[in-house]
């Protein structure tokens, strides 16, 4: 199926869970990622579970504390 991660599309294999998508996409600090499909945040604990499907817009997000 395709997805697009972070504005790229990419073929995956059918049912791939979030969780799997940030391994493959060797995501940086995974435990510190938020990630947003289709513009939806997803709960931390989801990642196993929720599974992509066709046209699905995947984004990984990191929010950053500090400034003056």
């Amino acid at each position: 199926m395709k997805i697009v991660v972070a504005g790229v599309r990419k073929e995956v294999k059918d049912g791939l869970s979030v969780a799997e998508l940030i391994v493959q996409e060797n995501v940086e600090t995974p435990e510190y990622v938020t990630v947003s499909v289709n513009e939806e945040f997803l709960e931390n604990g989801t990642f196993d579970t929720h599974l992509l499907k066709e046209g699905d817009e995947v984004e990984f997000l990191y929010f950053m504390g500090g400034g003056r």
